[in-house]
């Protein structure tokens, strides 16, 4: 293989320039940038346009990490809760942090899957009506009138007559 890099940091494959395509062939490196892109969700043809290649040949080379599609975010999701405990255990307390809030999330996703979220609208006794909508004046007006309610002073807002607006 040559040692001549172009433009991007890719070696360039012997044989370039010349007729044909030269044949693509699959790395450590690429077939975990694959797996990277499945877990984010993209498709084959962003895969096969990040890798310089075509879908048919991203099928072709790399099917065994297409066919995992699914499990990828679960593989990723592995690998880096596994170099957050290493750097735990190295004594790195930011990491400490960051594992003891992603323990916390999955504890609440647990919870929430055994037990169930409360919905109020399941339960007609827990309908809760929404607040009349009012505007600032007509708040401020409402305010006014129970000002001091309940307090020593309340009795010198009172209107002259000595009763509420009610």
């Amino acid at each position: 293989m040559s040692e001549n890099f172009d433009l991007l940091g890719d070696p360039i494959p012997e044989g370039f320039g010349k007729r044909g395509r030269p044949p693509h062939n699959p790395t450590s490196e690429t077939r975990n940038k694959v797996m990277l892109l499945l877990a984010l969700g993209r498709d084959d043809a962003f895969i096969a346009s990040s890798l310089g290649i075509t879908k048919p040949t991203l099928k072709k080379h790399y099917f065994r990490e297409l066919r995992v599609r699914d499990e990828a975010r679960a593989r990723v999701d592995g690998i880096r809760v596994q170099a957050l405990w290493n750097q735990v255990r190295e004594g790195n307390v930011a990491a400490m942090k960051e594992f003891n809030r992603v323990m916390e999330q999955v504890d609440r996703d647990t919870a929430e899957r055994e037990f169930g979220a409360a919905r109020p609208e399941d339960d007609e006794d827990l309908e809760i009506p929404a607040p009349e909508k009012i505007g600032k004046k007509e708040a401020a007006n409402r305010a006014a009138e129970t000002a001091g309610v309940g307090t020593d002073w309340g009795e010198d807002l009172l209107p002259e007559d000595g009763r509420t607006k009610h």
